[in-house]
């Protein structure tokens, strides 16, 4: 077994694709449409990456709460520090950089357009 994908739903599909694109370099993989139900499908993955994110589109739809219960997606990375200063300079929504008790700063968290907060880690 393996992991297969993470689904978000999302108010704005270009605003996202744009977003996770500008970010993180995300790819689209592919993209399923179904005006008949009124959605629209894309998956997207990090070049290297066999694991997708879902951006589920439902045409027409406010935006989403999102609740309690979701926390985050996180993304591993080399260089933490110079990506949170890129993040920053483009005005994305982040946090200062964060470290666990007594450890040090070793990730922040960013906000896609829609809310969802995406961890950004330091690979280990």
């Amino acid at each position: 077994m393996k992991m297969a994908h993470t689904c978000v739903r999302v108010k704005d599909l270009n605003a996202s694709l744009d977003f996770y694109n500008q970010a993180f370099g995300f790819e689209e993989k592919s993209r399923r449409d179904f005006p008949d139900g009124k959605f629209t499908l894309v998956y997207l993955s990090l070049p290297g990456d066999d694991y997708e994110l879902e951006l589920t589109y439902n045409y027409d739809h406010p935006s989403y709460e999102l609740g309690d219960g979701y926390g985050h997606i996180a993304i591993a990375v080399d260089d933490v520090k110079s990506l949170h200063e890129k993040h920053s300079q483009k005005n994305f929504d982040v946090t200062d950089m964060k470290g666990l008790p007594e450890n040090e700063p070793s990730y922040y968290f960013i906000k896609d357009p829609d809310g969802y907060k995406i961890e950004v880690v330091a690979n280990k």
